[in-house]
């Protein structure tokens, strides 16, 4: 009897960890992937610059429902802005028409198939519009080469 119930607890305890590893393993793996990811809305473009450096200064203070997203650790960006028309902005250049860098950063609000339709970079961005949106991301090889050719201060 001593042994059928040592049984049944061992297997109890290791149905128990199983459970705790199967549901906690991929919980830990978001936490661990997106935790040098910070994201924020603006209502401006004049407030997401003001609010943090490191918006890009090409994004025009007028662009409305910007949203923003950085890794932390590195160079890595994403840029949602409604624009006031369906230009880029003057510092985009869309020739010749670029071989973007893969999006690195996960956001839903921004297109899963965005690397397909890149049109211009401004500045260390790829960027593209779709109607009055603006769509960019910057890639952190593109900005470590950036980093490295500036000369020291």
């Amino acid at each position: 009897m001593i042994r059928r119930s040592a049984v049944l607890i061992t297997a109890a305890v290791l149905s128990a960890v199983g459970l705790a590893i199967v549901v906690a393993l991929p919980a830990a793996a978001d936490w661990y992937g997106n935790r040098h990811q910070e994201t924020q809305a603006y209502a401006t473009g004049a407030e997401a610059k003001s609010a943090r450096a490191s918006v890009p200064r090409w994004l025009a203070d007028e662009a409305e429902s910007v949203r923003y997203s950085i890794r932390t650790t590195g160079g890595d960006r994403l840029l949602k802005a409604t624009l006031p028309d369906e230009r880029l902005p003057a510092e985009c250049t869309t020739e010749p028409r670029p071989k973007a860098q893969e999006v690195a950063l996960k956001e839903d609000w921004f297109p899963k198939d965005a690397r397909g339709k890149a049109t211009a970079r401004c500045g260390l961005y790829y960027a593209y519009m779709d109607g009055t949106t603006l769509y960019a991301w910057q890639d952190n090889d593109d900005w470590l080469r950036a980093e490295r050719a500036e000369p020291a201060r």
